[in-house]
């Protein structure tokens, strides 16, 4: 079981450090892909700032829980994925559904629920006395 948790967390992760590394080096055809355009040199900026730092910080906190297995270093993961999910969820209910709406939040769904299974099967560091 922990094997498999930990192979699940490690190929997510990898898919998270890619889809980064790709906003790094080419934000354009990112941005693209995520149906973003890029209006300025401030907005090539952002998407590869903040995106990247988005999926780089996913992956790695997923990485190195998977690693140590150890569910609280998963918690910033679990934190940014979950908000991208509600914030997808309210725009569905308030805008509707879009043409691919459900490739986004079903990524997001299952990286929640790959990171709820290995908290609660890896639960928190106790604390030394």
């Amino acid at each position: 079981m922990h094997v498999i948790l930990s192979a699940i967390l490690l190929a997510l992760a990898i898919l998270d450090i890619v889809i980064g590394t790709g906003f790094l080096i080419d934000p354009v055809n990112s941005g693209a892909d995520f149906g973003l355009t890029i209006a300025s040199t401030h907005g090539e900026s952002t998407l590869r700032g903040d995106m990247t730092a988005f999926f780089w910080v996913t992956g790695i906190s997923m990485i190195w829980g998977a690693w140590k297995r150890r569910g609280d270093v998963m918690l910033p993961a679990l934190g940014l994925f979950g908000i991208a999910f509600l914030g997808r969820f309210i725009n569905v209910v308030a805008q509707g559904p879009y043409d691919g709406w459900l490739v986004p939040m079903g990524v997001e769904g299952l990286h929640c629920i790959v990171i709820i299974i290995a908290m609660r099967a890896w639960g928190w560091p106790k604390a030394s006395a």
